[in-house]
C-alpha cells in the first residue's frame, strides 16, 4: 500500500525531470541480469543501490567500493559500507559520483574561452530490518547534488523496499520504490524545479534444487507507461552457479533494446553478461552491457568484511 501510495505521488509532481544518473548501474551483479534485478539474495553490499532491503543478508561490516565506465570520459564510481545493528537491523552508509569530466566552455559564437566540470552526486544512508524469517524492509534517505560549472541543485529523496525470501524453495519476492522526493535548491536562473525520476519495480527470482541455476524476472518503472510498449518493462536474467562462490550472469533489458535501436538495428544493446568470485571475506563482481547508444560500459565490485 505504501509503494502505491508513493506511486500516486510521483505522477501528480509537474516539472522537468532530472537525476537521471541514479538509473544508472551501480552493482555488478544487478548490471549483468540487465541493469534493474532487486530480487537477487545475496550477500552482496551493492545491492544497497537497487534494494537496500536485501542488505539484511550482507555480512557485518563490510565495505564496497564500485566503478562504471558509462560513457567515454563519463565515470561513475560508488562506495558503501554496511553495519549489522543488533540481530534482524542493518545499517548502511553509501555515496556515489557520476564525474563528466572536462568540457569546452564556448561563447555565443562557439569560441572556446575556457573548461568546465561537472557532476551528480548521491550520499544515502539506509536501514533494513528482517521483518519475520521470510519478509525484510527498508527505508532509504538520499541527498542529491547536481554542479555544472557555475550551475548547482540539491534534491531529497527516499527509498521504500520489501523482500519476501523462501529459502527452502529457493525463491523470492521484492517491491521497491525509488527516489521520492523533490528538488530544494534549483539548478535554473528561473527558479523551475527539476523532478525525481521515480521507479516503482517489481521482481522474482527463483532457483532450482536439481540445477546450477537461478532465472529473474523484473517488472521496471511500473508506473510510466507513455510511449512504453508492455513488453519494454521487463528484464529478464539467469544466474549460472558453479558453486556457492562463483556466478555467471545473463541478462536481456527489453527497453533498452529497444530504445537504442540504430536503423532497426539494436545492435546486441539490452544484452549483458558478468560473473563474480567470492572469496572468504573478498568478493568480486564484473559486468559487461550497453546502457547508452553511443558506448559500451564495464560495471565493477568489490567488497571485503572486516
Amino acid at each position: 500500500m505504501a509503494l502505491l501510495l508513493l506511486s500516486m505521488f510521483s505522477w501528480a509532481q509537474d516539472g522537468k525531470l532530472g537525476y537521471q544518473f541514479l538509473h544508472i548501474p551501480v552493482s555488478a551483479h544487478s548490471a549483468a541480469l540487465g541493469g534493474a534485478n532487486i530480487s537477487i539474495v545475496e550477500d552482496d553490499a551493492s545491492m544497497m543501490w537497487t534494494n537496500a532491503a536485501m542488505l539484511t543478508n550482507v555480512s557485518d561490516n563490510s565495505i564496497m567500493l564500485g566503478y562504471n565506465s558509462y560513457i567515454r570520459s563519463s565515470n561513475l564510481m560508488s562506495a558503501g559500507y554496511t553495519k549489522a545493528i543488533g540481530e534482524r537491523g542493518t545499517w548502511a552508509l553509501g555515496a556515489q559520483m557520476l564525474d563528466y569530466g572536462k568540457m569546452d566552455e564556448t561563447d555565443e559564437q562557439g569560441t572556446v574561452i575556457g573548461s568546465f566540470s561537472a557532476k551528480d552526486l548521491n550520499f544515502q544512508t539506509s536501514y533494513s530490518y528482517l521483518l519475520s524469517d521470510y519478509w525484510s524492509g527498508a527505508i532509504v534517505a538520499k541527498v542529491l547534488l547536481c554542479n555544472y560549472a557555475n550551475y548547482s541543485s540539491t534534491a531529497l529523496g527516499a527509498d521504500l523496499a520489501l523482500n519476501y525470501f523462501d529459502d527452502e524453495h529457493g525463491f523470492s519476492f521484492s517491491a521497491v520504490g525509488r527516489n521520492l522526493g523533490g528538488e530544494i535548491k534549483s539548478l535554473y536562473d528561473d527558479g523551475s524545479k527539476q523532478t525525481l525520476p521515480f521507479d516503482l519495480s517489481f521482481g522474482l527470482s527463483k532457483d532450482f534444487a536439481n540445477a546450477p541455476l537461478r532465472v529473474s524476472l523484473t517488472a521496471d518503472d511500473v508506473t510510466h507507461w507513455d510511449d512504453v510498449n508492455f513488453i519494454q518493462h521487463f528484464v529478464l536474467g539467469a544466474d549460472i552457479l558453479p558453486s556457492k562462490n562463483t556466478w555467471v550472469a545473463l541478462g536481456y533489458n527489453f527497453r533498452r533494446a529497444h530504445e537504442m535501436k540504430v536503423q532497426d538495428k539494436a545492435h546486441w544493446a539490452g544484452f549483458s553478461i558478468g560473473a563474480g568470485l567470492n572469496v572468504k571475506k573478498f568478493k568480486v563482481g564484473v559486468a559487461y552491457g550497453k546502457y547508452h547508444i553511443a558506448a559500451s560500459s564495464l560495471v565493477i565490485n568489490a567488497a571485503f568484511s572486516l
